[in-house]
């Protein structure tokens, strides 16, 4: 009987991650648009340092896939993508909950 290898979290995690990416990239060009009618702000800053953690679960999702050999090294470096994606998450609703109340 043949096992089929199930794809794990970080199959979903990579593209998600990539695509969160992209949206930081995004607040951060409307918000350097924004800012000359609105003035300076440090929501630019901090969807950078968002940015970065996405990056960061992208790689450790991708580094996951690539390591089969190792199941023990594979299943942390999911658990470190899954951590970082999901602390991304949050830090990107903060700041957009921030901003709109005009606090940063």
């Amino acid at each position: 009987m043949m096992s089929e290898q199930r794809p794990g979290l970080s199959h979903h995690i990579l593209p998600a991650a990539g695509s969160m990416v992209g949206v930081c990239a995004t607040v951060i060009g409307l918000v350097k648009i924004v800012e000359e009618r609105i003035g300076p702000s440090h929501v630019d800053e901090y969807a950078g340092v968002t940015a970065m953690l996405f990056l960061a679960s992208a790689l450790a999702s991708y580094l996951s896939m690539r390591r089969t050999t190792s199941a023990v090294l594979s299943a942390r470096l999911e658990r470190i993508a899954d951590l970082c994606f999901v602390l991304g998450l949050a830090c990107l609703s903060l700041i957009a909950v921030l901003f709109a109340y005009e606090t940063i």
